[in-house]
């Protein structure tokens, strides 16, 4: 859901790994990605977009610590069980959006100060491989759920109470600009019936899934980590990110 031009994410929020290039791996922390996902290798086999051949790597033996269970109903869900959207859990006077906006995007305006972005560019987007301008107020980026609030609703995190709920929601590890009418097609989509369109990015995107899941020990549906080894099973060397934010939001935070 690139490299950073025009600020850093607070020292707050942890260094987190992430595979550019579709499956070799990355660093995205406080400065950016070491990488550009421009350098991403063309797409592989079993839809892994990867650089082909055997292998996986840390990312595809952590699928086997994922507990799988049946999708449970999605009765009682709403966004606002997150708590309210993009909360400054980080306590760095930034919302959660604009600190990703600020990770994500080249050549980054401010509004004013250093926190509300007024523009910049994903370079390319990761999610189709195009490059995508953002501007506040008629903006083609979204911050995408890597792990979809209603799928985690569905997967476990019905059961939490509410700071771990708004932790997962803010959490950059879980958080990534992309363009807006390719993630509106994912809607709640899990490994198992959404990728992303550039295959590039595959591994890297099913990567950051299972790391998500991991961290907040999330279920997967068994034909979910069918989909998520058949992809990781193409990425050789695939490594599982990590960092973040912790699994508990402060106190402050409430969520209905």
């Amino acid at each position: 859901m690139v490299s950073l031009r025009g600020g850093g994410v607070a020292a707050a929020v942890l260094v987190v790994v992430l595979g550019a290039g579709g499956c070799s791996g990355g660093t995205l922390g406080s400065g950016g990605p070491e990488e550009s996902a421009s350098g991403a290798a063309g797409g592989g086999g079993n839809g892994g977009g990867g650089r082909g051949g055997g292998g996986g790597g840390a990312a595809l033996a952590a699928v086997d610590s994922l507990a799988v269970k049946g999708r449970a109903p999605k009765t009682g869900y709403a966004r606002d069980r997150f708590g309210s959207a993009w909360a400054d859990t980080d306590a760095n006077k930034c919302d959660t959006r604009d600190d990703i906006l600020k990770r994500d995007l080249a050549d980054v305006r401010f509004r004013s100060g250093g926190c509300k972005v007024s523009a910049g560019e994903l370079e390319p987007d990761p999610y189709s491989g195009k490059d995508v301008a953002f501007t506040r107020g008629r903006s083609e980026v979204d911050i995408d759920h890597i792990v979809a609030l209603s799928d985690a609703w569905q997967k476990g995190a019905k059961y939490w109470d509410a700071s771990k709920r708004i932790a997962l929601a803010n959490d950059p590890l879980n958080l990534r600009a992309v363009d807006a009418s390719t993630n509106r097609s994912k809607g709640d989509g899990d490994t198992a019936t959404w990728l992303p369109p550039n295959k590039a990015y595959r591994c890297a995107y099913v990567a950051n899934q299972v790391a998500v899941k991991r961290k907040y020990e999330l279920w997967v549906s068994a034909e979910e980590k069918a989909a998520m080894k058949k992809v990781l099973s193409g990425c050789a060397g695939q490594k599982l990110p990590t960092g973040g934010n912790p699994t508990e939001a402060p106190a402050r935070f409430h969520a209905n």
